[in-house]
C-alpha cells in the first residue's frame, strides 16, 4: 500500500469525509500495479466505516475495488473462497450490522456477478435482506428512516438481483429457501403500503421455484473450478490422451459420439419441470395456509401458475 493511500485513509478516519479528488487518488494508487492488495482492501473498508455520508462516487469505487479484490485477483477468477467470505462478513458486520448502502451493494454484487460464493455468504445476504425489510430500519430505508414494516422500491430491486443472481442458491432460478423467504416477507407485510413491484417479484420468484428448470451442473464449486482450470492449463495433457481416458471409461469401448441418443432431451426436462409435482403442491399448500387465508398475493401466484400473466410491475 502506497504512502499516499495510507495518508488518505488516515485523513478520512480523522475527518469522516472523503472528496471526489481523494477518491480519484485512491483509484490511481490502488490500481497502480493492476491489483488491490489485502492491506488496501482493509484500508478501503476502514474508510467506509469512518464516513459520515457516502457519495455515489465512493460507493462506485468501494464496490469496484473490493469486487476486484474478492473475485478477480486469484484463480479461478470469479469464485470466492471460504476465507474470503468470512473476511467479508466480518468487515460488513464489524459494528454488529450492515450499516450502509455501499456495503449492501457490495454484498448484492457478489451474489449477482460471482460465478459462485460459499453458502455462508449466501445465507448471510438472505438474512440481511429479511432483517432490513422486517425491521423497518437500515440502509435500504434511506439511511435509517424509521417506518412500519413494508417492502420498498429499493428492497424489491435488491431482492430481485439476489434471488436471480448467478451465485445465488440456484443460478438463473429460485431455490426453495429463497421462495420461503419471499413467502415470509409477503405474510409479514401483507397489509402494508408495499412498493408496486413487490407483488410481481413475489409471483415471479415463487413461480420460478416451482416451474423453472435448472441444470444440475449450472453452478460448480470453487474447488471443482480450480480442478478444471488446472487440467486445461496442464501442458502435459493432450486432447488425444484425454479422449483415450474417456474411451476407457465407456463400457465396451463404445464411441462417445454414439452416446448422443442416450442424452436426456432438455426440452422434455424443461416441460416436465413446468408441471408442479405432488411434493411441490404440498409445499405450496403449506405456504399459502401459513397465514390462515388465501390473500391477494396467493391468488396472483395461483393465477400465474395456471398460465396467467404476472401482476404488472
Amino acid at each position: 500500500m502506497s504512502i499516499n493511500f495510507q495518508a488518505i485513509t488516515a485523513q478520512t478516519a480523522q475527518g469522516g469525509a472523503i472528496s471526489d479528488d481523494e477518491i480519484m487518488q485512491l483509484r490511481r494508487e490502488g490500481w497502480c500495479d493492476g491489483q488491490i492488495g489485502e492491506a488496501e482492501a482493509a484500508a478501503i473498508f476502514s474508510i467506509n466505516h469512518a464516513l459520515g455520508t457516502r457519495s455515489a462516487s465512493w460507493t462506485d469505487f468501494f464496490t469496484e475495488a473490493l469486487s476486484a479484490y474478492l473475485l478477480h485477483q486469484q484463480q479461478p477468477a470469479g469464485y470466492m473462497s471460504e476465507e474470503q467470505a468470512d473476511w467479508l462478513i466480518a468487515q460488513v458486520s464489524i459494528d454488529g450490522r450492515v450499516d450502509s448502502m455501499a456495503e449492501i451493494e457490495l454484498l448484492v454484487r457478489m451474489i449477482e456477478r460471482a460465478k459462485n460464493v460459499p453458502d455462508s455468504l449466501k445465507t448471510f445476504v438472505l438474512e440481511q435482506l429479511e432483517r432490513e425489510v422486517l425491521s423497518g430500519t437500515g440502509p435500504t430505508r434511506s439511511g435509517g428512516e424509521l417506518s412500519d414494516t413494508h417492502v420498498t422500491d429499493a428492497e424489491v430491486a435488491i431482492m430481485r438481483r439476489v434471488v436471480f443472481g448467478q451465485a445465488s442458491d440456484r443460478p438463473a432460478a429460485v431455490s426453495r429457501r429463497e421462495a420461503e423467504l419471499l413467502f415470509r416477507i409477503k405474510d409479514a407485510t401483507l397489509t402494508a403500503p408495499n412498493a408496486r413491484g413487490w407483488k410481481r417479484l413475489f409471483v415471479q420468484g415463487v413461480g420460478n421455484y416451482l416451474q423453472a428448470y435448472s441444470g444440475a451442473n449450472a453452478q460448480i464449486s470453487r474447488d471443482r473450478a480450480a480442478e478444471l482450470d488446472n487440467f486445461m492449463s496442464d501442458s502435459a495433457s493432450s486432447v488425444s490422451r484425454f479422449l483415450r481416458r474417456m474411451a476407457k471409461a465407456v463400457p465396451d469401448g463404445a464411441s462417445l459420439l454414439n452416446r448422443k441418443k442416450d442424452r436426456p432431451d432438455i426440452s422434455e426436462m424443461v416441460a416436465n419441470k413446468a408441471q408442479v409435482t405432488a411434493s411441490e403442491k404440498a409445499w405450496l399448500d403449506a405456504q399459502v395456509e401459513a397465514n390462515g387465508e388465501i390473500d391477494e398475493y396467493d391468488r396472483a401466484l395461483l393465477h400465474f401458475l395456471a398460465g396467467g400473466d404476472p401482476p404488472a410491475a
